[in-house]
């Protein structure tokens, strides 16, 4: 049996990162995949995508790394554009769209947003056909498999539904969560790349970290919309952060 660590929506914050990689480590787990949104909204992009690429083995796209890429004109992009510099910038534009895998019998797929694209949004009180739709093979996934399992961020907000012989769940945000004022990831446990049925779990792991170093370290860059991110790290509220995507 092995353990998979889940991580998602880093945002640049990157006490909330380490706090988080520190209890992965502590647990021996050596696998860690990335759902993206490694960058913006937090101050230090650069550190995120730097530490993911040594610490994950692989990373999908997200729609904040998306938007910081193409978006040359927008003042918050263009903040945290300069910070990142071309190599980032480049490493963050060849993302794949999916990870997946086989673990303990179950096709596996992890994406950033939905089945869709990076921009399409599914929350977990969206209708039964809407999360259902979630399984479904797309353009945006390709056909590697037909999953059983999907897991995805975006929402930052973790949750685990059980339904119709197959499993959606969400990991939550690293460094912007919007349910509890604590990091969250997930660990998948099972065979990896086994496609015989055997034992599998999902936990859903909190993890404590120093909110007011990383408004400090925030506040010391003199990053834009310090007052909203700040509001969402303290309240797990959400602000509106522009662009309108979270």
């Amino acid at each position: 049996m092995e353990q998979i660590a889940l991580i998602s929506d880093i945002h640049g914050n990157i006490p909330a990162l380490e706090a988080t990689l520190k209890d992965i480590k502590r647990r021996g787990i050596q696998r860690i995949f990335c759902l993206g949104d490694l960058v913006g909204k937090g101050p230090d992009s650069a550190e995120a995508v730097d530490i993911c690429r040594a610490e994950c083995e692989a990373t999908v796209l997200g729609n904040w790394d998306e938007f910081i890429v193409t978006q040359h004109d927008h003042p918050t992009a263009q903040w945290h554009r300069e910070r990142l510099g071309v190599q980032r910038l480049d490493e963050l534009a060849r993302l794949p769209h999916t990870i997946d895998f086989w673990l303990s019998g179950q096709q596996v797929r992890l994406f950033h947003a939905s089945q869709i694209g990076i921009y399409h949004r599914v929350y977990m009180t969206d209708s039964l056909e809407t999360q259902s739709a979630m399984f479904e093979n797309t353009p945006f996934t390709g056909d590697t498999l037909t999953p059983t399992m999907v897991g995805y961020g975006d929402i930052h907000w973790a949750y685990v539904h059980c339904f119709e012989h197959r499993i959606l769940f969400n990991v939550g945000s690293v460094g912007n969560p919007l349910d509890l004022t604590q990091a969250s990831y997930a660990i998948l446990e099972g065979v990896y790349g086994g496609q015989s049925e055997d034992v599998f779990s999902i936990q859903l792991m909190r993890v404590p970290y120093d909110i007011e170093l990383a408004i400090q370290q925030a506040q010391a860059a003199d990053m834009p919309d310090l007052e909203a991110y700040a509001s969402e790290l303290r309240t797990s509220r959400y602000r509106g952060l522009p662009p309108v995507i979270t």
